[in-house]
């Protein structure tokens, strides 16, 4: 079989549209969760733990400086309230995800089995 008809096979099959489908409804799903995380929880969180603001969560290993020369270095920094920020997010995504599989099993149970053909 040629590699093009071996390749319109796989593209026009319908696991492969699904899946383009999936990733695109995926990117645009993260958008959201990310506007969620950044716009609204980790804000009302802040202010709800003393107007902290994650973002800006560090340890400072090096401050920053001006060399002999006059080279502006920047500071050298931990920065953990960013992994607080994708933690969360994270955790938004694998609770939607867990949702949505939790309701298509109840779906696919519900069905009626498709009739045995010999």
């Amino acid at each position: 079989m040629g590699f093009w008809k071996e390749f319109k096979e796989f593209a026009v099959k319908g696991n492969a549209v699904d899946m383009a489908v999936g990733i695109v409804i995926g990117a645009a799903f993260t958008k959201i969760v990310n506007s969620l995380v950044n716009d609204i929880i980790m804000p009302a969180l802040g202010m709800l733990i003393g107007r902290v603001d994650f973002k800006n969560l560090q340890v400072v290993l090096r401050e920053a400086y001006t060399t002999d020369t006059g080279q502006e270095m920047a500071a050298v920094a931990i920065r953990y309230g960013m992994l607080v920020n994708t933690v969360i997010e994270f955790l938004i995504v694998a609770l939607a995800i867990f949702v949505v599989i939790k309701i298509m099993n109840r779906v696919i149970q519900g069905r009626p089995a498709p009739a045995k053909t010999l």
